[in-house]
């Protein structure tokens, strides 16, 4: 199906079409119309879109804590001796302090100098008449740390400086704070005066500031010197001159010590919450791998998997199943909406190398060959294209003549220039296997056949490309056959949103035939233009680092990967480390078998020295021997908190049990083993996605080498199946499973696995009930037998009267009673069955309301076996 309208989408996303063509447009799908089609799977990507943006989620790395904040000393307010009169006592200014000038009162009675000694504090009333004072030599600069203060939070006033040594000039603060050039409350200016008569002055409130500034305060004035507005009530009384010293010199007295006396009452509430607050999100935060399955996810959470599910179908729209697997978006959303903060879990690796990415200059990059892979549908000529280009037999080596694991080969063009070329599976059960090559690819080369044009594996590989942001170079194959059609495979590629540059795009297209050659020379010469325009390079001098793309387990050479380098050179000799595995490289191979001494960056090769087979899409990284423990039993121990081996443990077999012995749910367990990693983790998912909400896939256990005594006795203890996928049981195996009863299956192609899979699926589904009519009689007439009840003469019209079935006694077409046959008489005799057109006397059993014309049928409940039904795409 080609999707839905654009504004039915938008409909049904609960969006405006001009806000969800705008969605499209930022995820770089082109939109024409408001009846461009829009795919499922687009509508899930931008429902996961636009849930992220609600929840203010993004895929960005950890940002880095807030800076610290200054917290600032607590000043110690008395309690004010007169609330009615305000004032604001600073100290005087140091003998060089700088000149200034500001409006002040007119009338700005002095405290007591007598009990201040070389302190003078200026008292201030309502202002009048603005005064300016004479100009003094320039202060000292102020501390920094009052300046900080200021910055950090402008709503204070600025620290004033050292007191000044003349006690007799006075500086008074302004009705409104002067700003700085920044933007940032500078504080006040304060000028010098002459003193003036003392006249008795009101009480003031005295505050020693942390910079050991004093300011008295009445709370008739606001901290800038402003008048409050003065609500109604009583006015205090005055107090004596003698108090308002006392105050003042204790308060002064306090600020002496350079501390200032801490409030014995609760701290603010800011510094309060803020510490508590931090470790709550702390505690709020769960790391996770980058792929994880709802069952996984639901115990890291601490929740039920039917939570996750119901979550995933409100917020995602996705109807998953318990052994689904879910990507690092989806985890991210679904953990929001439960309150958690999910980080992606780094080894420690990362870090290491983009500290040595930031060291790299410009000098050490060197132009590296592009990485391509060749996606597409089915049997459309992905490998034969690559044979034609490689010119050697690839397909001959693969089973049914498809892909079944990934290829990654380095070609020498007639140019002089390589190109690495990854061969993706194009069976729809591997789509995990062509979604990790598009992680590690340059460009793609899209194959279509010029035939057959765009295929449901089509749109899955253009999806791909698409989200993880890869050119896409078109190769339109088969244009030899007669049946071919390029123009109609362009129009279906516009429709699927791959816009040809002949079409006004940017997508390079080539015509080719993989069995004449035709076109193949333009299409790397179009693979070699995408990639010039791309620039791509990497340094070749520093440790190397790579991407496992396929792993296998020989018997002759042990555990084996090929690894893409991405960055550096791979020796042979160098310590790695390799998802959970160490090792050191032993011996490098090609696509051909050929040892090499070294890879550099955009080639693979074949990895021989690991200590167990990865999994596909692992990193390698070589590093330092005394960093690879380290970094190992990171590893190690994050797998083992979080529980994600895959390995069954005695909680998992219990729960096994308990489930199927509920009856909950029909189940059905298998053994998964395989001759290279990407094929056994394609298989798992392909039968996992059989699930349903009656019977389920459940893989106890999938690992990569031949079936062995271990496997059957797994399989032997949880009633599983043992699947081996191109590879074969021993013969210890084989013994051990005819001792046990435990069947093994091995297959060459997912197409056998997945049928066999859901015949034994469909034997696990409560069978549908099925009613046939088997006879059906007309009663004729009645007749009364003592300790019999009612007879009914009955003439048969169809089919067979049975007394061992159940009949229904059907009046006017309704049916009346069911039950059973108490009696069945041909004349004098009993019989099993009378067939029809024949008279017989039949009883119910219970049932005497018998009536002629009514008509008694015999039917049989057959149970149908019920075919399992393919979940949508």
């Amino acid at each position: 199906m080609n999707g839905i309208p654009l504004h039915e989408a938008a409909e049904e996303l609960g969006m405006e079409v001009t806000a969800l063509r705008k969605v499209l447009t930022d995820m770089g799908l082109p939109v024409r119309s408001h009846m461009t089609p829009v795919k499922r799977e687009v509508i899930g990507r931008v429902r996961v879109r636009v849930e992220r943006q609600k929840r203010g989620i993004t895929t960005a790395p950890t940002a880095p804590p807030p800076p610290t904040k200054r917290r600032r000393r607590r000043r110690v307010r008395p309690k004010p001796i007169q609330p009615d009169v305000e004032a604001t006592a600073e100290e005087a200014a140091p003998a060089a302090g700088p000149p200034g000038t500001a409006e002040a009162p007119a009338d700005t009675p002095e405290a007591d100098p007598a009990p201040v000694a070389a302190e003078a504090v200026a008292v201030a009333e309502p202002p009048a008449e603005p005064v300016t004072a004479p100009a003094t030599a320039p202060d000292a600069p102020a501390p920094a740390d009052q300046a900080d203060e200021a910055a950090a939070a402008p709503e204070e006033e600025a620290a004033a400086p050292a007191p000044d040594k003349d006690p007799g000039k006075v500086r008074a603060k302004p009705a409104t704070p002067r700003k700085a050039a920044d933007g940032v409350s500078a504080g006040p200016r304060r000028v010098r005066r002459d003193p003036t008569p003392p006249k008795p002055a009101p009480v003031p409130k005295a505050t020693a500031s942390p910079g050991g500034d004093v300011r008295i305060s009445a709370s008739g004035y606001a901290a800038e010197g402003q008048k409050k507005r003065r609500r109604g009530g009583r006015r205090g009384g005055r107090v004596s001159q003698r108090d308002v010293a006392t105050n003042v010199k204790a308060t002064l007295a306090k600020m002496v010590g350079g501390k200032p006396t801490r409030s014995k009452g609760p701290p603010k509430q800011e510094q309060v919450e803020t510490p508590q607050q931090e470790e709550q999100a702390e505690v709020a935060k769960i790391t996770v791998a980058e792929f994880l399955t709802v069952a996984e996810l639901a115990r890291l959470m601490g929740t039920t998997p039917q939570q996750i599910i119901r979550t995933a179908l409100k917020d995602l729209g996705l109807m998953v199943t318990i052994n689904q697997r879910l990507d690092f978006d989806q985890i991210e959303v679904i953990c929001a909406d439960a309150g958690f903060e999910a980080v992606r879990y780094d080894s420690g690796m990362d870090e290491a190398d983009n500290a040595a990415g930031d060291a790299e200059s410009s000098d050490d990059m060197r132009p590296r060959p592009p990485v391509v892979t060749v996606m597409g549908h089915v049997d459309h000529g992905k490998t034969s294209i690559l044979d034609r280009i490689r010119r050697s037999n690839v397909i001959a080596g693969e089973a049914g003549g498809i892909t079944q694991h990934i290829g990654a080969y380095h070609v020498k063009l007639e140019s002089g220039d390589s190109v690495t070329f990854l061969d993706t599976p194009g069976h729809e059960a591997f789509t995990a296997m062509r979604a990790r090559g598009a992680t590690v690819t340059d460009i793609v080369v899209l194959v279509v056949a010029a035939d057959d044009s765009v295929m449901p594996q089509t749109r899955e590989a253009i999806s791909h490309a698409q989200a993880s942001g890869v050119p896409i170079v078109v190769a339109i194959n088969k244009v030899d056959v007669p049946a071919a059609d390029s123009q109609r495979v362009k129009s279906d590629l516009l429709g699927a949103g791959v816009v040809l540059e002949e079409f006004g795009g940017e997508i390079l297209s080539a015509e080719v035939s993989a069995k004449t050659g035709q076109g193949i020379d333009d299409l790397l010469e179009k693979i070699g233009l995408q990639s010039e325009l791309m620039q791509l390079t990497a340094n070749p001098n520093r440790e190397a680092r790579g991407v496992v793309v396929e792993a296998e387990l020989d018997p002759g050479k042990g555990a084996m990967a090929t690894v893409l380098v991405q960055a550096g050179t791979l020796r042979v000799g160098d310590t790695f480390v390799c998802g959970l595995h160490d090792g050191r490289v032993r011996a490098l191979l090609d696509e051909r078998g050929r040892r090499v001494k070294s890879v550099k960056p955009g080639m693979p090769a074949r990895v021989l020295g690991i200590s167990g087979v990865p999994e596909s899409s692992d990193s390698i990284t070589v590093m330092a021997p005394s960093r690879v423990r380290d970094v190992l039993a990171s590893k190690q121990r994050f797998d083992r908190d979080q529980g994600f081996a895959q390995a069954p443990s005695g909680n998992t077999l219990e729960e096994l049990f308990s489930r199927v012995s509920r009856g909950e749910q029909g189940r059905l367990n298998i053994v998964i083993k395989g001759d290279a990693d990407g094929s056994v983790q394609a298989v798992s998912d392909t039968l996992e996605r059989l699930s349903t909400d009656e019977v389920s896939v459940h893989v106890v256990h999938r690992a990569v080498g031949g079936i062995n005594k271990s496997d059957i006795l797994l399989a032997a203890t949880v009633g599983a199946v043992v699947i081996g996928f191109h590879v074969r049981p021993d013969a210890s195996a084989r013994a051990e499973a005819r001792r046990h009863g435990v069947e093994i299956r091995t297959y060459k192609v997912i197409y056998e696995v997945a049928a066999e899979i859901r015949e034994a699926l469909e034997g696990l589904l409560t069978p549908d009930e099925k009613e046939v009519t088997v006879g059906s009689a007309e009663v004729r007439a009645l007749f009364k037998v003592p300790r019999a009840g009612t007879v009914a003469g009955c003439y048969v019209q169809d089919g067979v009267i049975q007394r061992r079935l159940p009949v229904r006694l059907v009046r006017d077409q309704i049916p009346v009673y069911e039950g059973r046959i108490g009696s069945l008489r041909r004349f004098t005799e009993d019989v099993r069955e009378v067939r029809d057109g024949y008279e017989c006397g039949i009883s119910i059993e219970n049932f005497n309301d018998v009536k002629v014309g009514d008509v008694i049928e015999c039917y049989e409940v057959v149970e149908v076996a019920r075919k399992l039904e393919r979940e949508p795409a």
